[in-house]
């Protein structure tokens, strides 16, 4: 097994990585920014090397310094925890070519799953259902008739130069589809001197459902079942619960076996993420592949009862895993918890946590590195713990998540703790009749 692990992140996943590794018996290095010098991860780590400022490009973001702290620090391996440098093809190049093992997808896997269009195309051609539309410009009005009739509506027409809601036209029959032609291609190119259109099938009503991987590097594959990640806020996960409301075992299979087929096809290797939009009847369509530890990976080992952490690092090392499928034994919930003030617009409020007292009981999870005293920077993200909740079904889930929140005292600065409150509260939250739209009508004047 790697003997020291580098991890080049900072917050609760650093933090969720040390506990993972102690527990394994390889060493720990902490890199941080002179902004993040009392963090926890910190404090735990084995060995700790500041890497530059507070501006993320000049700490977090800075290959050559995090490099320069595994040589010194003799660290075998690297892990980039999410965001940052997670997805970063250079820094896993980088890493490999100074014969340290990055804990996570290989370059050429990172750029393929990077690339829309090319993440697509590979998936489709797996045989991993896309959203079905045009291949590029179409030509005709004639053209996009026949296409439309072939997918079936409703269907939207887009501006290829499109971009702020204009160039997009939904239409729902084919009487509509001419008039609807002409009036999008006018818009189009009165906004961006480009008339150019695609077609693509609307997908109504849609959740978004994420399919968790993990793959050994030998061609084994094994999915740890579904998270659903609908309720969002201009595309920002707030609350995410596994198993979907949605989700039927049927489904699940299938969604399963086509999120394995797009990692197979590409011979992936660790930890990742198939997302899929969801639609009302049931069908699903691939939106992308995140190559790395998501953060909402807890619930699922709350559901399965596997470390996550652990068996990415197992595969990055070498390890055969078996391949299995991993169905939910109960349910989880998880409430990511912002330094934001939901009632100002979730306006950041970074400063110093004056108070701090943290939910506890059966099936209570926190994952955190603040605590009483702790300063939190204006630098970085606003997600300042995770609070994670597990029982037999989702009624009695929802009644835990409720009691935890209004356990969790945080005095200092503004959390999004009373939006998760009054979310809980919500009747058509509770009976799992949503979809990404939810926060678009969730009203927050009375928070």
């Amino acid at each position: 097994m790697f003997k020291k692990i580098l991890i080049a992140n900072r917050g609760e996943i650093a933090m969720r990585v040390i506990r993972a590794c102690k527990e394994l018996g390889i060493k720990t290095v902490a890199v941080y920014s002179t902004a993040d010098k009392d963090s926890l991860h910190v404090k735990f780590a084995d060995e700790a090397v500041c890497v530059g400022p507070p501006l993320s490009k000049n700490s977090y973001l800075n290959i050559a310094r995090i490099i320069s702290a595994a040589e010194i620090t003799n660290a075998d391996a690297v892990h980039p925890g999410y965001g940052f440098l997670s997805e970063n093809a250079e820094f896993s190049q980088v890493c490999h070519d100074h014969g340290i093992k990055f804990i996570g997808a290989s370059a050429d896997m990172i750029d393929g799953m990077g690339d829309k269009a090319t993440a697509k195309a590979t998936m489709k051609e797996a045989g991993v259902p896309t959203i079905p539309g045009s291949q590029g410009i179409l030509d005709t009005v004639e053209e996009g008739m026949a296409l439309a009739k072939e997918i079936k509506y409703p269907v939207i027409l887009k501006a290829t130069a499109g971009g702020g809601g204009k160039g997009m036209r939904l239409i729902w029959k084919e009487e509509e589809f001419e008039q609807a032609w002409n009036s999008c291609r006018q818009e189009a190119e009165a906004a961006f001197n480009n008339g150019d259109l695609y077609l693509e099938k609307f997908i109504e009503e849609p959740r978004h459902i994420e399919i968790q991987l993990v793959a050994d590097g030998h061609g084994n594959v094994s999915h740890y079942s579904e998270r659903d990640c609908s309720i969002q806020r201009r595309h920002q996960k707030l609350v995410e619960e596994t198993p979907s409301p949605v989700v039927d075992q049927a489904l699940r299979q299938k969604m399963g076996d086509a999120a394995k087929k797009g990692a197979k096809a590409i011979n992936y290797e660790g930890a990742g993420t198939v997302e899929f939009l969801v639609d009302k009847h049931g069908d699903f369509y691939f939106m992308e592949m995140n190559t790395r530890i998501q953060v909402e990976h807890p619930i699922t080992e709350e559901v399965t009862d596997v470390d996550l952490i652990k068996q990415q690092i197992r595969a990055a090392f070498g390890e055969v895993l078996p391949e299995e499928d991993h169905l939910p034994k109960r349910h989880s919930i998880e409430c990511r918890i912002n330094a934001e003030n939901p009632s100002k617009n979730f306006m950041p409020s970074p400063g110093k946590i004056t108070h701090l007292h943290l939910p506890g009981g059966q099936g209570v999870r926190v994952d955190t590195h603040v605590y009483a005293g702790y300063t939190i920077p204006p630098n970085y993200d606003s997600m300042i713990a995770k609070l994670i909740v597990r029982a037999p079904s989702r009624e009695e889930a929802l009644t835990r998540m409720r009691r935890a929140l209004e356990e969790f005292v945080i005095e200092g600065i503004s959390t999004t703790i009373p939006f998760h409150i009054k979310l809980m509260e919500d009747e058509q939250f509770k009976s799992g009749n949503f979809t990404t739209a939810f926060m678009d009508t969730f009203d927050l004047s009375d928070l």
